[in-house]
């Protein structure tokens, strides 16, 4: 079937559903590695051509291009690709004809970050068909969940990913790692684990049950496997304790209990264990001697949620009740769960990032009304610089919005052509 070029609504929206449906008909049986070229092979039919499709690293500074048409790895910062894929937007700019247009648009599966797929498209009067365009973004979609998908069925993708190698210990850390990014209605939950190649004992989980908004954050006593055997447990723990739809008095205890029979006293975790209620604002929390969450409100840094500390998970002796905190959150609020690997990140003079800094920080990026997953790359990067790229300890964060609308700024969005 030739390109269709010059059809009308009717004709193209034909010509797309059959490219949907033969690409979903050809992944039954495709391999991790078939992706990329199945989708730039399918895709003829509506004119699109030279699809490539680039993911992200681990690091979030690169977009690694799959295989197809040889390009370049590209560097977040500073290209049109990159552009497309920190905010979340779809960027047009020249081809080698005058009768085409290149597209970047973001691989964004839910609302989860994945990377972006480059297509070149004819024009129709000098511009790039609305339904075109809507078809395209929709391929995008369809590419990243097909890439989520296919992911647990070989290495192609990681590999892709991976630009040094990873620990034992951090492989261990990104397979039980929720994804990255989630939103729905009223809420946007966005974490990052850094250093991304070698963590070992920091984690975090999150999960949204009907109303409930379920948040964890963990630091396991030491470094390397060990801590990271000590986490995976307290993850696990976590887990099953959620699913059983304890409370979080009880889901501290069985994850003290848990820890305490496998290590017999020998190690520990700090964490905090959080619950947004959806409707209402209402955050419980548990803190079992870990740094407490900071509360953003305008932009501004209004609460640090002091309480009694519970004794580390864990730990057999010294154990007292455990606090329950409560905060109604007000629309718009923020709130951050890290570890103390983030405030304690020092320069080689020893200058701490702190809490205020912290702080600071997000009040910037809320100025600068970037997507949520952008924040938490940004600031990835900031501890990064201010370590002088060496982490000596694990830093993480857990990043929730609530009802603050900026769920729909992470949603694939349309906008001018590159003024450049």
């Amino acid at each position: 079937m030739g390109a269709v070029e010059e059809s009308g609504d009717g004709e193209r929206a034909a010509a797309a559903a059959r490219v949907f449906a033969d690409l979903l008909e050809a992944t039954h049986l495709s391999r991790p590695d078939d992706l990329a070229r199945a989708m730039a092979a399918k895709a003829t039919p509506l004119g699109i051509q030279d699809l490539v499709l680039y993911l992200v690293d681990y690091g979030q500074t690169a977009l690694i291009p799959l295989a197809g048409p040889a390009r370049p790895v590209l560097r977040i910062d500073g290209t049109l690709g990159g552009r497309a894929f920190v905010t979340s937007s779809i960027y047009e700019s020249d081809a080698a004809r005058a009768d085409l247009r290149r597209l970047w648009i973001p691989l964004i599966d839910g609302t989860e970050r994945l990377g972006v797929m480059e297509v070149t498209v004819p024009l129709t009067s000098g511009e790039v068909p609305r339904d075109l365009l809507t078809y395209c973004e929709r391929y995008a979609h369809l590419a990243a969940g097909q890439v989520v998908a296919k992911s647990a069925y070989g290495d192609a993708f990681e590999l892709a990913r991976r630009r040094q190698p990873m620990s034992v210990a951090a492989e261990l850390q990104w397979t039980l790692l929720p994804p990255l990014t989630f939103a729905t209605r009223g809420l946007v939950v966005a974490g990052v684990l850094e250093p991304c190649y070698t963590a070992g004992g920091d984690t975090f989980d999150y999960a949204v049950n009907d109303s409930t908004a379920h948040l964890a954050v963990f630091d396991a006593m030491g470094h390397g496997l060990s801590a990271a055997r000590v986490a995976a447990v307290t993850i696990s723990a976590y887990r099953n304790a959620r699913r059983q739809l304890l409370d979080l008095d009880g889901t501290y205890a069985l994850i003290d209990a848990i820890l305490r029979e496998e290590f017999r006293g020998e190690r520990f975790a700090t964490g905090v264990v959080a619950q947004l209620d959806l409707d209402n604002g209402l955050l419980r929390w548990v803190n079992a001697g870990h740094p407490p969450p900071l509360v953003l409100r305008g932009g501004k840094l209004v609460k640090m949620l002091q309480l009694r500390p519970s004794t580390p998970l864990g730990v057999p002796f010294g154990k007292s009740p455990v606090a329950v905190g409560e905060e109604a959150l007000e629309p718009g609020d923020r709130v951050l769960l890290y570890t103390d690997g983030v405030t304690e990140a020092r320069t080689g003079a020893g200058e701490f990032f702190t809490a205020e800094r912290l702080a600071e920080f997000l009040e910037r990026q809320a100025a600068a009304g970037l997507p949520t997953p952008e924040t938490l790359r940004r600031l990835q990067h900031a501890i990064l610089r201010h370590h002088e790229g060496q982490l000596q300890d694990d830093a993480t964060a857990l990043l929730v919005e609530w009802r603050r609308d900026s769920e729909l700024a992470m949603l694939p969005q349309t906008v001018d052509p590159d003024p450049a």
